[in-house]
């Protein structure tokens, strides 16, 4: 037994070691990026100022137009490329495993091509379909949605494969049927609930990706929030790393909320956890 405790607290020794010396290498340029940003002027001193900027709307307004206008359009890409993804593919992959199961293979490699394509490839072969965008709509930022959809196909389809995997599809379908609720029904009022984690789990992912994605905007010279930072950094190299940080920083809570996504669900049904056993009792 003292053998087993000595080996037991020399891996957990060893595992925070290797935590620690990871944290350390992600942590030192986010400190020095903080640094930077809180330098005073003439590099005396410490201050606040320039974060003080980026919370006056009024100041990025007037000095910093590239800055809203990114911001604007990165929001505006988050939820339509979001939406789009989950109106796509939730729906397509439930009738592939309802109907057509032996399409699933070809539906998962068609989803995880992209990985494989880099992304100046993709830019020359989507700028045909640009150029009627550009015709039929606008050249308005917005619109790079469609690429954004196919860049999160693959982590949102392994997220959504996941969660329809812990499921019975054909069941609940089946069982819907029988009471005579039409397939929008179904899918919103019985298949959708039961994948409330994933959905939210390629949500979070789909909004990381848009928000850290520079090379497609740039070359199609659309404005996003990568591309404003980018511009922001000739005039104002403070300012251009303090947004840079902070959405690090805001990209990192979304995927560190990931990891509890469903958490609580599985913690509160499982008959294992305090939580789990309370509720059991009280059923």
């Amino acid at each position: 037994m003292s053998l087993q405790a000595a080996r037991r607290r020399k891996q957990a020794i060893f595992r925070w070691v290797v935590v620690g010396l990871v944290l350390t290498f992600f942590a030192l340029p986010l400190f020095g990026m903080l640094e930077f940003t809180t330098r005073g002027a003439g590099g005396s001193g410490r201050s606040l100022d320039t974060w003080g900027k980026l919370v006056d709307f009024g100041t990025i307004d007037a000095n910093y137009p590239d800055l809203k206008e990114g911001l604007i359009a990165s929001a505006g890409l988050a939820v339509l490329t979001v939406v789009i993804m989950l109106v796509l593919l939730v729906p397509t992959m439930t009738w592939v495993r309802l109907r057509l199961p032996g399409l699933r293979r070809t539906v998962e490699f068609i989803c995880l091509l992209p990985l494989t394509i880099p992304a100046i490839v993709l830019v020359v072969g989507l700028t045909p379909v640009y150029a009627w965008v550009t015709y039929l709509l606008s050249e308005d930022t917005i619109w790079l949605c469609f690429a954004y959809v196919v860049l999160v196909l693959p982590y949102a389809y392994r997220a959504l494969d996941a969660g329809l995997g812990a499921i019975d599809v054909k069941t609940l379908s089946e069982a819907g049927r029988s009471l005579g609720a039409s397939w929008f029904t179904i899918m919103t009022r019985i298949i959708l609930p039961n994948l409330r984690t994933a959905v939210l789990s390629a949500s979070f992912l789909a909004v990381a990706l848009v928000l850290g994605e520079f090379t497609i905007a740039n070359l199609y010279s659309r404005v996003n929030l990568q591309v404003a930072i980018f511009r922001l950094g000739k005039s104002d190299a403070q300012v251009s790393v303090a947004v840079a940080l902070a959405a690090l920083a805001f990209a990192f809570a979304v995927l560190f909320a990931l990891s509890f996504v469903g958490v609580t669900r599985r913690e509160a049904r499982s008959p294992f956890t305090r939580r789990g056993r309370r509720r059991a009792k009280e059923s």
